[in-house]
């Protein structure tokens, strides 16, 4: 037979303490009061260990499923918008490695295109077939390699100063909204992409609006012959891995479970709950199940850092620069474990400090005396929030179960979701059920007399 409940226990204890009172009246010598035993409801017939399986199996299911939910949702926010996509990598323009990179590629690309070397030498062969005597001849033909060595010196020198000024920055933007635009349309499998992953699984950013710029500042700057440099659409490789036609597949199946697969993944706990023999217990499990999976995705974006370093081939990709872009990718992904990890930790305390247990009874039995003490004290100086308080205390677990749901709905529905935003929600959510346990006044029962002769009795 199944145990009673803390409700049923407290209606037998109103009773009995109604029942006392009218002993005690008639005792005295007053008028006897008629009371109707008042049975106790019938007791709930008591669930089987199948329940505790199923509740098991669901919230394991929620658990493993929150992860890959992730992820998911990281994919449709992050990967679908582009001023989102911009905002993330925007500041990748401003770090040191970074610059230095795309300051060496465009070089390389600029030299491939603009032999400097020939071009020195024919200008000065040029200047000695105008007749200049021996000893200047030998002289020009000495400055052939320092005056070509200059010359590459000066255009390394305006693309680092390109690279590293404030102006790089818009074009750092529209070439990251050409390539997203390009990146989406490929992994969507958009016939019309302008960019195709390789054959030998590589992806990259899009370098021509940087050399159209540098090209316009060494003009600009005298150095004529950079108009020789044509139109070049080229793109820096930042990824190559066999594993990226997979990668393109996961995107896909990503962009579409990123709308409903958080909600899954939160059903599933949800189920396991409510089909649970115990539900405060079962909440709590949920609750660790849920922060040991995200514990789990802390640590494999730890290794999966390493693993992308240690893969990444210095040649076409340093180490630095690796560590940036990974880093980069994973910051959301990172902000929203490290929050949702927090959630549930907050979550299994709560639940273990409103749950049945003998610890946080004695805690909320503490709170709850101390509570009356303040309001017993503060009415006899005449504070009290009257009737308002007396509704307040009628209407507590409604407007209890308001601040769950506000707070739940702000750490579910606002985004980006922080660790700050989580922490924040749930504090505040704290002070205010602490603070409407301050100004609630309880209101006394009084149970209704047998006929108009017969006496009223206030309990409680």
């Amino acid at each position: 037979m199944a145990r009673p409940t803390n409700a049923d226990l407290m209606k037998r204890i109103e009773d009995l303490e109604a029942e006392n009172a009218a002993l005690r009246l008639h005792e005295a010598g007053g008028p006897e009061v008629v009371l109707e035993p008042v049975p106790l409801p019938p007791l709930k017939k008591k669930r089987g260990w199948g329940w505790t399986l199923l509740a098991t199996v669901l919230i394991l299911i929620g658990a493993i499923l929150a992860p890959v939910a992730v992820v998911a949702s990281w994919a449709k926010v992050q990967l679908t918008d582009t001023n989102t996509f911009v905002a993330t990598y925007g500041p990748l323009a401003k770090d040191p490695a970074v610059q230095a990179y795309i300051t060496d590629q465009v070089v390389d690309i600029i030299n491939q295109q603009v032999n400097v070397e020939q071009l020195t030498s024919d200008v000065i062969d040029g200047i000695t077939s105008l007749g200049t005597g021996p000893a200047a001849t030998r002289a020009l033909e000495a400055l052939k390699g320092p005056a070509a060595q200059g010359i590459q010196g000066l255009i390394h020198t305006a693309v680092n100063n390109f690279v590293t000024s404030n102006a790089f920055a818009d074009v750092w933007t529209a070439a990251l909204k050409l390539s997203h635009a390009q990146l989406v349309a490929t992994m969507q499998n958009d016939p019309k992409a302008a960019i195709a992953i390789g054959s030998d699984g590589s992806i990259g950013i899009q370098l021509k609006p940087i050399i159209e710029q540098v090209k316009s500042t060494l003009v600009s700057q005298g150095i004529t012959f950079a108009s020789q440099i044509p139109t070049i659409d080229r793109t820096i490789t930042v990824a190559q891995s066999d594993a990226i036609p997979t990668v393109q597949l996961a995107y896909n199946v990503a962009l579409v479970a990123g709308a409903w697969l958080p909600w899954v993944a939160i059903a599933f706990l949800a189920a396991g709950v409510l089909v649970a023999r115990r539900r405060s217990v079962a909440l709590i499990w949920a609750a660790i199940a849920l922060a040991l999976s995200m514990i789990i995705v802390a640590a494999g974006f730890a290794i999966g850092r390493v693993i992308f370093i240690a893969s990444a081939s210095p040649a076409l990709l340093p180490s630095g620069v690796a560590r940036t872009l990974f880093n980069t990718v994973v910051a959301m992904m990172q902000e929203t474990t490290v929050a949702v990890l927090v959630l549930a930790i907050v979550v299994a305390v709560v639940s273990w400090f409103a749950g049945p247990f003998e610890v946080p009874r004695k805690l909320r039995g503490f709170y709850a005396s101390g509570a009356t003490r303040l309001r017993t004290v503060a009415e006899e100086h005449g504070i009290t929030t009257g009737r308002v308080g007396e509704w307040l205390y009628t209407q507590r677990v409604l407007l209890r179960v308001i601040v769950a749901v506000i707070a739940s709905a702000i750490v579910l529905f606002v985004r980006p979701i922080t660790p700050a935003l989580t922490i924040w929600t749930l504090v505040i959510a704290v002070l205010v059920i602490a603070i409407l346990e301050l100004v609630e006044r309880p209101v006394a029962t009084v149970p209704k007399a047998a006929d108009e002769d017969t006496p009223v009795v206030t309990t409680g």
